[in-house]
């Protein structure tokens, strides 16, 4: 147990201090999915950038750069970002083929410390193409991570344990957040001579997972379905959990292989055409594009003006804004602590639900806050509990369900497609969000809040409860909704009988192979 927790933290770290400073330093509205938002510290280097930019163009063509040229310069910065992500998402299932997942981890370090130093190296070369470039690696590293991460994390824990393993993937990111928002404060690096030197932060985590991670093991469910290899899955069965007999999860891994049509990968194209898997993957599709478009990029928009509007000066801005980061944490750690006793479902509802509940109240008090006084001061409560009701199921249980709802040989796939839903529905939101505001304005969060509602909906009357049943458990609940035959109690025990038959075959091979010699 303890190595799965060492585990779980290390392959998270690179990942989170992505966010630490990629998301102190760009637009509100690009955002991980992985992940959930900028740092607040972004009015502070927001002109820092711009105004890199402009010296870098005086310096090479003699005169300032145009207001449409920077622009577009900033835009092509932030989006990129979702761009690299998209290809990340997409070739992480060829490098989880080809290298596992622990593999998929170490090599992922690479894209970091390639977008660190370009990032980092970027003023000093008087170069803008390279924090380009640099944000696009760094997507490319993101998307890939948001894949191989949450498939190793949950293929890694035991049934009792897999909810509360993959929450630190939020709470880590939250911490990150947090992190990047203290360290962007006008003290520390969010100053003109300083916020470069944020993005050599991404190569610190990296490097610790590269000394760390080999030592840990790959992920049994790997090693035993795809390698075959039945003697590494108990090793690292038993590194894991740190017991000598783990013959019972060697058992339900084989009951999972001997239930499966396909043992081995299968694609995209076979995912999206096979009905055994049907409703799984409309439901990883629409958690999925609800985790992105249910509007806390959104928040981000009206924080600072709702802020000032409350009174607060410019100068103490960024450290009220904290609370968010602080917020968004504590609610992460809760969410991780009674997610094994309250159960995915109520979570990622009660998260839905409750964000377009406060979205609501939050367009009543905009639209009075110019009449009364203090009522910017209840939009932000509003902001507030919009961040801790995200965190605390849709923040981070998508990415669970991905792992959950999918046998090993579709895993693969289905995280593939849910990335690719993610990095897109990413994209489409800061698109489209700056046209719905100016169209809208307030009332603009209204379109989230439908969003949220039927996204609660869905998940009530399709979604069943995942938490401490096996993956085979899991895709039975779905056999009905898919219109596949589900094994009688007779067909399960001659399942079972045939798994220990064929393990008691091979202990006696094993004994007169031992005889022999």
């Amino acid at each position: 147990m303890t190595s799965i927790m060492c585990s779980c933290v290390l392959s998270r770290l690179h990942l989170n201090f992505l966010n630490i400073n990629v998301f102190c330093l760009f637009s509100p509205f690009i955002h991980m999915n992985n992940t959930f938002k900028t740092s607040l510290c972004v009015p502070f280097v927001l002109q820092y950038i711009k105004a890199f930019y402009n010296k870098t163009w005086i310096e090479r063509y003699g005169e300032p750069i145009s207001t449409e040229t920077v622009t577009l310069l900033w835009s092509v910065t932030v989006s990129i970002f979702s761009i690299g992500g998209l290809f990340g998402a997409l070739s992480a299932t060829l490098i989880i083929k080809v290298l596992g997942r622990k593999g998929t981890l170490l090599l992922n370090n690479s894209f970091a410390v390639i977008a660190a130093v370009l990032l980092s190296l970027g003023e000093m070369s008087r170069s803008f193409e390279m924090l380009i470039i640099g944000r696009l690696i760094m997507g490319v590293d993101s998307g890939i991570a948001l894949s191989a991460l949450p498939m190793y994390l949950g293929e890694i824990s035991p049934k009792h344990f897999r909810g509360m393993i993959g929450q630190f993937n939020s709470i880590l990111i939250c911490l990150g957040v947090f992190t990047g928002q203290v360290l962007g404060m006008p003290e520390l690096l969010g100053q003109e001579s300083t916020w470069i030197y944020l993005f050599s932060f991404l190569a610190l985590p990296a490097m610790l997972q590269l000394c760390v991670l080999p030592f840990l093991p790959e992920s049994p469910r790997y090693l035993l379905m795809e390698r075959r290899d039945e003697a590494g899955a108990e090793k690292a069965f038993q590194r894991f959990l740190g017991k000598k007999d783990v013959s019972q999860e060697l058992e339900e891994v084989h009951m999972e292989a001997r239930a499966q049509d396909k043992l081995h990968t299968v694609s995209v194209l076979q995912l999206l055409k096979s009905p055994a898997v049907r409703w799984q993957l409309i439901t990883v599709i629409i958690t999925m594009a609800c985790y992105q478009l249910c509007g806390l990029n959104a928040i981000w928009y009206y924080t600072n003006g709702i802020l000032r509007e409350a009174g607060f000066t410019e100068s103490i801005l960024p450290y009220i804004t904290l609370s968010t980061g602080a917020i968004e944490t504590l609610a992460a750690i809760i969410s991780g602590l009674v997610i094994e006793r309250i159960g995915r479902k109520p979570l990622l509802i009660f998260g839905f639900f409750s964000m377009a509940v406060f979205f609501s109240l939050l367009t009543v008090f905009l639209n009075f806050q110019d009449r009364v006084s203090w009522m910017p001061y209840l939009s932000y409560v509003c902001i507030l509990a919009v961040i801790a009701s995200f965190c605390s199921g849709p923040g981070g249980i998508p990415f669970i369900l991905t792992g959950e709802l999918f046998e090993q040989s579709y895993r693969p796939a289905a995280f593939m497609i849910a990335g690719t839903v993610n990095w897109l529905s990413n994209f489409a939101v800061g698109l489209l969000f700056p046209f719905i505001q100016e169209t809208l304005q307030s009332f603009s969060f209204l379109v989230f809040v439908a969003v949220c509602i039927l996204g609660s909906i869905y998940l009530y009357v399709v979604l069943p409860e995942t938490k401490n049943k096996t993956f085979m458990d899991i895709s039975q609940s779905f056999a009905k909704i898919n219109k596949m035959p589900i094994p009688s109690p007779g067909q399960e025990m001659e399942l079972v009988l045939s798994i220990n038959s064929d393990t008691n075959g091979k202990a006696q091979d094993a004994t007169k192979m031992q005889t022999s010699l």
